[in-house]
């Protein structure tokens, strides 16, 4: 059955496209139940972090070309309906976002891997925009995402001619935080995803939200912007947990709270 299968191992959710058969390419049930999973794992306080990978040997294959005539003649209205909602949900988790990339990420499915926090690529991994090979422009926010990941050039050079980009070469552009064997993919995802879950997780994604505002923000606004926030994240019990513990010179026990 396809969709969003839904796990947990202690603080951290897993969250795997389960469509092995296509790669896991995107259609708006798949999309749908990804924003779904990822709002029911939102709503458990337990979980303080998010595992998505993608099942068999690919994380997400791109768009299904014949579930793409299902979103009608107005492809705006019916992308921002259907394929938005899980992209928004992974770009405002309320909680760090890991994304364990094995196999291809090609096309939406790239813009995909690119929507969540941290990626690590298994050996077998490769990055591919793949849009203009089909007279398309990219999508699912690559346009934004891409250049700010690893630069103008870089992400022209992938868009224009679609070479793949092996995960080795994404490592040194700076794309994955890491590559790791095949078998360890997931293990390792999950270990990343629990340091970030014992961490002050309003302040990790509170840092998330100022780096994205500082794209559009002047040097004077986003020092201003930084200060506002932070007097909100001062008052949380993380951060006067943290400031206890380094008086006390002892390990912060942070609870998201």
């Amino acid at each position: 059955m396809t969709g969003v299968k839904r796990e947990r191992d202690g603080k951290v959710g897993i969250l795997t496209l389960n469509d092995p058969a296509s790669l896991n390419a995107m259609t708006p049930e798949l999309l749908g139940d990804l924003a779904r999973a990822v709002g029911e794992m939102s709503l458990d306080p337990d979980i303080r972090a998010l595992v998505l990978t993608g099942e068999g040997r690919g994380f997400c294959s791109g768009q299904n070309l014949k579930a793409f005539q299902s979103l009608g003649d107005n492809i705006y209205t019916g992308v921002m309906r259907h394929y938005w909602p899980a992209m928004q949900a992974l770009r405002e988790c309320r909680v760090p976002v890991v994304v364990a990339v094995n196999g291809v990420a090609a096309g939406g499915g790239f813009s995909l891997a690119m929507s969540g926090d941290i990626i690590l690529a298994a050996r077998s991994a490769s990055f591919i925009q793949v849009f203009s090979r089909i007279g398309l422009v990219p999508d699912l926010g690559s346009t934004w995402l891409l250049p700010r990941l690893i630069g103008r050039q870089r992400a022209l050079d992938l868009m224009l001619l679609n070479e793949p980009l092996p995960a080795e070469r994404a490592k040194e552009w700076g794309l994955v935080r890491d590559v790791v064997d095949d078998a360890k993919l997931l293990d390792e995802a999950k270990a990343l995803a629990g340091r970030l879950a014992d961490g002050p997780t309003r302040a990790l994604v509170a840092t998330r939200q100022l780096l994205e505002e500082s794209e559009h923000a002047s040097y004077a606004d986003q020092f201003r912007r930084e200060i506002e926030l932070q007097q909100v994240i001062r008052e949380s019990a993380d951060a006067r947990e943290g400031r206890q513990a380094f008086v006390e010179k002892r390990k912060a026990q942070f609870t998201g709270r």
